[in-house]
């Protein structure tokens, strides 16, 4: 065991104890709480994930429900999260959880880490937190605390370091509070070893055992090599109007945003008149069009570059490839993804995040 590693449980749990945010999933951690939050949390902030959190236990409160729950309302209650493969992957594992486990989410990581869309960390994050079993929850907080308390300059995207990491965790792991150690590590890392800016050395209750912050070496570790830069695409947006309508358009079920509903869109920077041909083209008679702020979405791979145009048209002809719904009915049914939530406004519409910041 490592003694330098070691030395940091104590001073971590007691800090923990007393630092601990009061986090919705918190309050009884149960398997299927811990792993909705966990599955949210990935990519996604802790306050921004708080409504959407209680808004989705409250509609799906167990497995049963999740498996059972419509693609279209499923998509809908995480509109604005992102992501949405993490949802489908949800629903496809509450669905083996029902067929092959009797319904009871295992308690065993290796058989948690089986199930559709759960990884190494959110199997340790079930399994300890809600099953109390020692088995590390290794995410990118933890790397680098562990990275800075041992001075590590390995790359924490090489999954050989991330597993190396899970060991060293998992050999200090207090047996009688796994969870709360695992926990602690991650709240170390989200509030205080935090990952953009200068850590809170003066706060951090590992201080004095950090190798980096005694090195004075923060800033250099922990060591991640540089991503590919995101493939740029340029596309022009479309808000349609007929008065009361607003035209949307279902996705293709494979690719990304899979499923979802979107606003009329084509690839390229259009200028006026060529938006208003292509309205034309479209087979819709357009009264007036005005042109919209650029806006920009960052996904994983890719950002979307948008210019975009608010066109009124006369009263339309259905011809399968767009529907024409209220926009008070597509923020209740349709998924609408939160690439388009710069325009929310003129579709009349509030789009994830915002929407559920207003209703809370």
């Amino acid at each position: 065991m490592n003694k330098e590693l070691e030395e940091i449980v104590k001073p971590l749990l007691e800090w923990f104890d007393q630092n601990a945010r009061v986090l919705p999933w918190r309050d009884q951690p149960t398997p299927y709480r811990v792993w909705v939050s966990e599955i949210m949390l990935q990519q996604t902030r802790v306050e921004a994930v708080k409504p959407f959190y209680q808004r989705f236990m409250k509609t799906l409160p167990d497995v049963q429900s999740l498996a059972q729950c419509q693609e279209e309302e499923l998509l809908k209650l995480w509109e604005g999260l992102g992501y949405y493969n993490r949802v489908r992957n949800m629903q496809i594992a509450a669905q083996t959880v029902m067929k092959d486990y009797n319904g009871k989410i295992p308690d065993d990581y290796a058989e948690l880490h089986k199930l559709k869309g759960i990884g190494s960390y959110t199997a340790g994050a079930v399994a300890s937190i809600a099953y109390g079993k020692v088995a590390p929850a290794v995410d990118g907080n933890v790397l680098r605390v562990i990275s800075r308390v041992l001075f590590s300059r390995e790359d924490i995207l090489k999954q050989s370091v991330k597993r190396t990491m899970e060991e060293k965790v998992t050999a200090i792991m207090p047996a009688d509070r796994p969870g709360a150690f695992n926990q602690a590590l991650m709240e170390l890392g989200a509030m205080v070893c935090v990952p953009n800016g200068e850590p809170h050395c003066t706060d951090c209750p590992l201080a004095e055992l950090c190798q980096a912050h005694l090195q004075n070496a923060t800033g250099e570790i922990p060591v991640k090599k540089a991503k590919k830069p995101r493939r740029i695409e340029e596309k022009t947006v479309l808000i349609i109007r007929d008065g009361e309508h607003l035209a949307i358009h279902k996705r293709p079920e494979k690719g990304l945003l899979s499923g979802l509903y979107e606003l009329p869109n084509t690839p390229g920077i259009l200028t006026q008149d060529e938006a208003v041909q292509w309205v034309k083209e479209k087979g819709f008679s357009p009264i007036r069009i005005h042109p919209l702020e650029p806006a920009k979405h960052i996904f994983s791979h890719v950002e979307w570059h948008m210019s975009a145009y608010l066109v009124w048209i006369e009263d339309p002809v259905y011809t399968g490839e767009y529907l024409f719904v209220e926009p008070s009915l597509t923020e209740e049914k349709y998924p609408i993804p939160a690439a388009f939530a710069a325009y929310a406004r003129y579709m009349e519409i509030r789009l994830g995040q915002e929407k559920y910041r207003e209703e809370t």
